[in-house]
C-alpha cells in the first residue's frame, strides 16, 4: 500500500508531516532528512527511547534502519520499564541521566518509540533538555498513533493528576508504521479505537458511518487499507483542531473539545492507579458519563446516548466500571484536572451527536446531583 503524507500545518515554520503507511521503521529513506544535519558536515546524536517491551520487538529494526544513514556510534537507546505507572519523574530522569552521560547536545535528534507513554515522556525531555531540542514521534499502538503523538502535548502524571505535568512541544515527524499494530494486543486496539470513535463524537458525525460491523471485524483482523484509512481521518481531525488552537488558548475552545471523556476518565484512571484501566478504556466509560450528562442537561437523545454506546460495544470496550467506586470521591477527582480554571470545572459534553462544546461550571454545587447521577449509572 502507498504511504500517505498528512501535514499539521502550524505557524512560524513549524509545520509538520504524518507518514502513514506500512514498513516504515525499514526505510532509511523517509528518515534521512530528519537524522542528518542540512549542511552534511556532522551527523546528529540519536537518542531512541523505548520500553522493556518495544525493545524486543522493533529496536533492533530501527537501529538497523538508522544506521544506512548515519554511523552506528551515533545511534543511543533509553530503555524504560513499561507501563502507565512508570510515568513519572522518576523514569523521565533516566532519559536525561542517559543524554547526559552520552553527551548529547542542542543538535542531537531524540526518536520516541512506543505508544502513548514513551511519546508523552521522550517529547517532555526533548522540550527540557538544553531547554529544546528536536524530537520525532513513531508510535506504536493505535491510540498513539491517533491521538499522543499529534498536536504537541506532552507530559508526566502526578498521583493528584493524570499529565499535570508537562509542556507543549511540537515533533518535527510522526511515522505511524500500520504493521506495529499486528504485535498489539486485541486489548490495545480497542483502547485506540475510543480515541478514533471521539473524533465521530464531538467532530465528524458521518465518520461514525464508516464504523460497521464489517469494518470493525476488518479492525481486529489488521487489514492494513482499513486502519490507513481510519488513522489517516483522526490524524486529519485533530491536525485540523490543533491548528486552529494549538495550546487550548483560543476564545472558542477548540483544542479543549478533544478531551471529550477525559473529564470522567482522568479522574477513573487516578482513582485505581494508573494501569488498572488502559488509557482508551477510561475514555470510553468516560465518553457515556459524559454523554449521560449531556443528557441530563437536555442537549441530547437517549437514542444518541445509545448510538454512542452500541459503537463502543462494537469496538469492544467497556462503558461502566466493573469495579467498586465512591461517584462522590470521582466527582471530587475531577477538581484536579487540566480543564479546572479558577475552580471552575469544564466539561466537554454534546449539543448533537457530533457537535461538542465546552460547558462550565459556576460553582462546586452547581449541577454536581446530576454530574453524580451520571457517574452512578455506570457503576456496576
Amino acid at each position: 500500500m502507498q504511504t500517505k503524507t498528512l501535514i499539521v500545518p502550524l505557524s512560524n515554520n513549524r509545520s509538520y508531516p504524518i507518514y502513514i503507511g506500512e514498513n516504515l521503521l525499514q526505510n532509511p529513506d523517509i528518515f534521512a532528512d530528519f537524522v542528518t544535519n542540512k549542511n552534511k558536515s556532522k551527523n546528529k546524536k540519536i537518542m531512541i527511547v523505548t520500553n522493556t517491551t518495544i525493545e524486543n520487538i522493533y529496536l533492533n529494526t530501527l537501529q538497523n534502519t538508522l544506521a544506512k544513514i548515519t554511523p552506528k556510534e551515533n545511534i543511543f537507546a533509553t530503555i524504560l520499564p513499561d507501563g502507565e505507572n512508570y510515568k513519572n519523574w522518576e523514569t523521565l530522569q533516566k532519559i536525561f541521566d542517559n543524554l547526559l552521560a552520552n553527551f548529547f547536545d542542542r543538535k542531537s535528534l531524540i526518536i520516541a518509540l512506543g505508544g502513548g507513554v514513551i511519546g508523552d515522556m521522550t517529547g517532555f525531555a526533548a522540550a527540557c533538555f538544553q531547554r529544546g531540542v528536536d524530537f520525532l514521534q513513531i508510535p506504536t499502538t493505535l491510540l498513539s498513533q491517533v491521538d499522543s503523538s499529534v498536536g504537541g502535548k506532552t507530559a508526566i502524571n502526578h498521583p493528584l493528576g493524570k499529565n499535570m505535568i508537562g509542556a507543549f512541544y511540537q515533533p518535527k515527524a510522526v511515522f505511524a508504521d500500520i504493521k506495529t499494530l499486528q504485535t498489539l494486543p486485541k486489548r490495545e486496539i480497542s483502547a485506540g479505537l475510543a480515541e478514533i470513535l471521539k473524533y465521530g463524537f464531538i467532530n465528524d458525525a458521518p465518520f461514525l458511518e464508516f464504523f460497521t460491523s464489517e469494518n470493525f471485524a476488518k479492525i481486529f483482523d489488521n487489514n492494513a487499507d482499513v486502519l490507513s484509512e481510519i488513522i489517516y481521518k483522526s490524524c486529519q481531525n485533530k491536525a485540523d483542531i490543533v491548528a486552529k488552537d494549538e495550546t487550548e488558548s483560543s476564545d472558542k475552545n477548540l483544542r479543549a473539545l478533544l478531551n471529550f471523556g477525559h473529564t470522567f476518565g482522568h479522574a477513573i484512571e487516578t482513582y485505581f492507579g494508573y494501569g488498572t484501566y488502559l488509557h482508551g478504556e477510561a475514555v470510553a466509560i468516560g465518553t457515556m458519563m459524559a454523554a449521560e450528562f449531556s443528557q441530563n442537561l437536555g442537549f441530547i437523545t437517549p437514542k444518541e446516548v445509545a448510538k454512542i454506546q452500541t459503537l463502543l460495544n462494537q469496538a469492544k470496550l467497556p462503558t461502566a466500571l466493573d469495579k467498586k467506586v465512591n461517584a462522590n470521591d470521582l466527582y471530587k477527582l475531577m477538581f484536579h484536572d487540566k480543564k479546572v480554571q479558577n475552580g471552575t470545572l469544564n466539561f466537554v459534553l454534546l449539543k448533537n451527536l457530533g457537535e461538542a462544546f465546552v460547558y462550565k461550571l459556576n460553582s462546586a454545587e452547581e449541577n454536581s446531583t446530576l454530574i453524580i447521577k451520571s457517574i452512578e449509572k455506570f457503576i456496576q
